[in-house]
């Protein structure tokens, strides 16, 4: 039989965590921990000068020392007290411990110390500080903060903006962490002894750099840092998943900080010195000088959308669209709809107009950004109406049959008639030719990365890639048909009769015996795809409309819904497709129909059934294979419940919930893609719509011949004059940098009003009692003084008293 063995009771009793540091304090240190913690000054300043073998360095149970103590209650005497002795240990925490509590008189009295004489001391972190050294606590326990945690990073943490102004000015930085895919030694070796706490301070120190103290104290262009972080941070939240949300409320943080700035703006040159920063510039720019608006460009392509949908901004870039036509802003919708089509009506006269005088007045007109819009839309909708006459002539069917053939004299093939380009299709062409020029240069202008990253370009590259191929093919058989006509001119006088080449007699065949891989079909598909694609690309312009535009807005969320959902449902769909195809693959002319016989059937089949198109006798076979007919039956039903009940169901609440999450925001969200819209349009380049593009101007000639010969020069000087052009005026550098400091300057007034005005919680409350427990010790100390005071004038009384009486009596 098993012994029993009682269990062994813990020796550990009540507190036991706590034990270690208070045995070991005697009762003088103990008596003066607590008159450090509760601000005893006189009984600090006795025990220091009366107790010269004083353990100043002592620390309680929970590990703080005297000045910890002191500094945690906002003492500042009894932190002076303490800071005038030598050999006191764990400056470094209270300092932290101050910089958290926000107590600015304390730190500065601790940053007075000589031990910050060294300018290191304010850059280490206490896990950087040396191991020999007592300037932070080198115990587990000693501290409360990380030991990645600099004071600088620490005070930003905390949105103190006085200190991080002190400390900034002491010479303080926070170090950007290196590059995520970094291999240095250091981050290597960091890396490699702990994981977690090299990632835990990357995180503190982007928070600190992420803050709106640091941002706007430690920048020149606080706008630009805060945008270009804002962009890292966002990279880095899809690079680190599991420090996702942490990453994406720190850039939140940073575009608040850019959209509080612009906020406080009072006046037009405000707005421009953060959406531009050259305010110098934009007073002193030609017409041909429009304002860069550099931020406003990085505002957009780092998405920030409530900066861009800003009434200061949109305000901005709405005097800017209508640059030239101030009038217009007022008029009616329809007004400018008749604008519209009188200048889609007028579009070749303006054109000309604007090639032969592009600095007349109409030729400003149509520099300007919102008759350029005009211009462009217009010479897109005359392309999809060429698209349209295209096919008029079969509107209500076509004469000539697909088992039929037509000539226009005896010696002519079919398909010479056939594959020759109409003059409306050579129209179309221009069209073509004048789009792949304009996105030619766009991709000469921006970088191919920025090109291929937006959706738009893309969908352009598309188009006119369908469009080229297919007049390629059109080409071709046009080319094949003309060879043969050639042959037969060459050989025959007439057609009626003769006996043709097979390779020749081809091209006399009517459209329903043509090859299935003829160039002409393929040619007639592509350009189909085209039209439809083009036609689609109306969206393009539905933003400029505030009731059109949240709707393409959910229109282009929901194709990137359909992307996400494709993977799921091909990964259904295929694995069906391919086994239903195994199941009925060995039944061909055995079934009912001929559904899941071969791959193409089963793909159609199962396509079709989403839409309830397929019929259940698909399953059915012939044969009396009951095992096999019903596990078709089994298989077929699962798959209908799958993709009809589930994954289409699952669709559209993807859509549902992209929906309204674009109309809780839709006016943001429709400024924003207003924004992006009228941006295309504010450079200097593409005036001439499509496809008077396609005819240099003699402006444009002079300007390349302009800029040619200087890159010459620059070249030949060395890239001197390069140099010197490129200098910013320093006029226009000292305006911007004197409005950015006052904005700078609002700011920080408007976040310490808002922090006055929070509410007051326990934690003041605490100081309070603090401060009153300090004040009360302060009169004792006084009224003590004033009793020995007193004794001392009553002794001298007594004294001068008993003298008068023996000089009487004597």
């Amino acid at each position: 039989m098993r012994k029993f063995i009682p269990r062994r009771q813990a020796l550990r009793g009540p507190g036991y965590m706590f034990c270690g540091h208070s045995s070991s304090l005697s009762v003088t240190e103990e008596l003066f921990l607590e008159a450090a913690e509760y601000g005893n000054i006189p009984e600090v300043r006795r025990m220091l000068e009366e107790l010269p073998d004083l353990n100043i360095n002592c620390v309680n149970y929970m590990g703080q020392s005297a000045l910890q103590l002191a500094v945690a209650n906002e003492h500042l005497d009894v932190t002076k007290l303490l800071l005038r002795k030598k050999d006191l240990a764990r400056i470094g925490d209270a300092l932290l411990l101050g910089i958290s509590k926000g107590y600015i008189r304390i730190v500065e009295a601790i940053l007075g110390h000589e031990a910050f004489t060294d300018s290191q001391r304010l850059t280490n972190s206490p896990g950087q500080a040396e191991t020999h050294d007592d300037f932070f606590a080198n115990d587990e326990d000693g501290t409360r903060f990380s030991h990645d945690i600099t004071p600088i990073i620490l005070a930003s943490h905390c949105q103190e903006y006085e200190i991080v102004r002190i400390l900034l000015m002491k010479g303080a930085r926070i170090e950007r962490p290196h590059d995520y895919f970094c291999q240095c030694t250091t981050c290597s070796e960091q890396q490699r002894l702990d994981s977690f706490s090299h990632s835990q301070s990357r995180i503190n120190a982007y928070k600190g750099l992420a803050s709106p103290a640091y941002l706007s104290l430690s920048n020149e262009d606080p706008v630009m840092a805060a945008l270009e972080l804002s962009n890292e941070l966002a990279v880095l939240a899809n690079i680190e998943k599991e420090f996702k949300n942490d990453y994406k409320k720190l850039s939140m943080q940073c575009k608040d900080f850019v959209v509080g700035l612009l906020d406080l703006c009072r006046n037009t040159e405000e707005v421009n010195a953060i959406l531009n920063g050259d305010t110098e510039l934009c007073k002193n720019s030609e017409a041909s000088s429009r304002q860069s608006l550099i931020r406003l460009k990085l505002a957009i392509k780092y998405e920030v959308k409530k900066f861009v949908a800003h009434p200061n901004c949109q305000q901005q870039l709405l005097s800017i669209w209508y640059e030239n036509l101030s009038g217009l802003r007022q008029q009616t919708t329809a007004v400018k709809i008749l604008l519209a089509l009188g200048v889609a009506v007028g579009l070749p006269i303006l054109a000309f107009t604007y090639w032969i005088a592009p600095s007349s007045k109409l030729g400003k007109l149509m520099h300007g950004p919102f008759l350029k819009f005009v211009a462009h839309a217009a010479s897109f909708m005359i392309f999809l109406c060429l698209l349209v006459l295209n096919a008029a002539d079969r509107f209500e069917g076509t004469s000539l049959l697909p088992n039929m053939t037509a000539h226009d004299h005896p010696s002519q093939l079919f398909r010479m008639k056939t594959t020759p380009f109409t003059w409306m299709e050579i129209l179309i062409i221009s069209w073509i030719i004048g789009k792949i020029w304009a996105e030619c240069k766009d991709i000469w202008i921006q970088d191919i990365r920025e090109y291929v990253s937006e959706p738009w370009n893309l969908l352009d590259f598309g188009i006119l890639a369908i469009f080229v191929t297919s007049f390629i093919a059109r080409l071709m058989a046009f080319w094949h048909a003309y060879t043969a006509q050639c042959y037969v001119d060459k050989h025959y006088a007439q057609l009626s009769n003769m006996t043709l080449p097979s390779e020749i007699q081809y091209f006399q065949l009517a459209r329903i015996d043509w090859m299935p891989s003829d160039p002409q079909l393929i040619s007639e598909g592509l350009y189909a795809i085209a039209v439809v694609l083009s036609f689609s690309r109306i969206a393009y312009i539905l933003p400029a409309n505030e009731s059109f535009g949240p709707l393409q807005i959910s229109l282009g969320r929901t194709v990137k819904d359909i992307f996400k959902f494709l993977v799921i449902f091909i990964t259904v769909f295929v694995a069906f497709m391919i086994g239903m195809f195994n199941l009925y693959s060995y039944y061909l002319g055995a079934k009912q129909n001929d559904a899941f016989t071969t791959v193409e059937e089963s793909f159609k089949t199962l396509f079709w059934a989403i839409f309830g198109l397929s019929e259940v006798r698909s399953v059915v076979l012939n044969t009396d294979h009951k095992f096999i007919e019903n596990t078709g039956y089994i298989l077929y039903g699962v798959y209908n419940i799958i993709m009809v009940i589930v994954l289409l169901n699952m669709l559209i609440a993807m859509f549902n919930s992209s929906f309204q999450e674009i109309e809780d925001d839709a006016d943001v969200e429709w400024k924003f893609a207003r924004a992006k819209l009228w941006f295309s349009y504010f450079e200097h380049d593409g005036t001439l719509p499509v496809p008077f593009n396609l005819i240099p101007s003699p402006r444009s000639v002079i300007i390349n011949v302009n800029s040619y010969f200087r890159l010459c020069l620059c070249w030949y000087f060395n890239f001197l004059c390069l140099k010197l052009y490129q200098q910013p005026c320093r006029k226009c550098v000292f305006t911007t940098q004197k409005i950015m400091n006052r904005l700078i300057k609002r700011y920080i007034l408007k976040a310490q009003r808002d922090k006055d005005n929070d509410e007051v919680n326990e934690g003041e409350l605490k100081e309070i009692k603090q401060d009153i427990s300090s004040l009360r010790y302060e009169l004792l100390e006084r009224k003590r003084h004033n009793m020995d005071t007193l004794e001392e004038l009553i002794g001298r009384l007594r004294e001068v008293v008993g003298s008068l009486i023996r000089c009487y009596s004597v």
